[in-house]
């Protein structure tokens, strides 16, 4: 059995930077008598990877995942993850002996600085994205007037007629692309007066493209990455649908291939927050047990 991994697979630009701002810091601390060491935290996981957050937590790297965990904090160092906050988490934090180290994803700030100017001028802005997931979060709050949320092509659908509204549309960062293709059609269909700028970042695209065309010359494909992992569950969808013995695993634990399928060749590829171990692990399970 063949077995080939896309180029792309694995932490990206935003997520690397993010998780080596945590070793980076943790390591400048551990160098400290250790009655001088001050405590470290991240807001939300700093990366949707298990393995990883738990290796974090074993040195002692605490994890808040909500406001009123935040608004306690004293001193200490927080650490922003990749997918950035909203303009009162800074605010919360005004004042407090609290060092932010910012790893915001610059693909994210951008779109947060859009948000927050074009809704300034009184426009009508729509972010193209999950509104549960803490990115969409993050940029919805440096919205200063009409900004709202849409998961996809229903939502769209179920807007009224236009009527030629100014509308300013930006997208998530790990939004699929061929859906925006097909929400920007739809907005102009339904009338309205949209001017676009195409957030979805050069790593999420080249991931879907290398996915698409491998899982089109594949028996089978495997997807690794967290279950929480919003590019990771994109990629699953696009490979299955090309694909259909598509399979999302976190680990090589959960990797299953039926004896009777005849499998000549397996694509891997993997979200933007698998870390290279877990994908190596994989491609060498793959090529030397099937």
């Amino acid at each position: 059995m063949e077995a080939v991994l896309a180029k792309s697979a694995g932490f990206c630009f935003g997520v690397e930077r993010a998780v080596d701002a945590v070793y980076r810091v943790l390591s400048e601390e551990e160098k400290k008598d250790e009655s001088e060491r001050r405590p470290i935290y991240t807001y939300g996981a700093i990366v949707h990877n298990e393995q990883v957050v738990k290796a974090l937590e074993d040195r002692g790297v605490k994890l808040l995942k909500t406001k009123e965990e935040l608004s306690r904090l004293e001193k200490g160092i927080l650490v922003i993850r990749a997918h950035g906050v909203g303009e009162e988490i800074y605010k919360l934090l005004q004042g407090k002996d609290i060092e932010i180290v910012d790893s915001s994803c610059p693909y994210v700030r951008k779109i947060q600085r859009l948000v927050r100017e074009h809704s300034e001028k009184g426009e009508r802005v729509i972010v193209m994205g999950d509104p549960e997931h803490p990115e969409v979060q993050g940029i919805l709050g440096w919205g200063k007037g009409d900004v709202t949320a849409l998961k996809g092509i229903e939502e769209v659908e179920a807007l009224p007629d236009g009527e030629g509204q100014e509308t300013f549309v930006v997208a998530q960062t790990t939004f699929h692309i061929d859906k925006f293709k097909l929400v920007l059609a739809l907005f102009k269909k339904k009338g309205y007066h949209v001017s676009v700028i195409n957030t979805i970042c050069n790593a999420t695209f080249e991931r879907q493209s290398e996915a698409k065309e491998l899982a089109g010359r594949s028996d089978a494909m495997v997807v690794i990455g967290g279950s929480s992992s919003s590019n990771t569950k994109k990629l699953f969808e696009i490979c299955r649908a090309i694909c259909p013995n598509t399979q999302l695993i976190q680990t090589v634990k959960d990797l299953k291939f039926n004896s009777d399928e005849a499998i000549r060749n397996v694509g891997i590829t993997a979200g933007a927050s698998t870390p290279k171990e877990i994908i190596e692990e994989v491609l060498t399970y793959v090529r030397n047990e099937f």
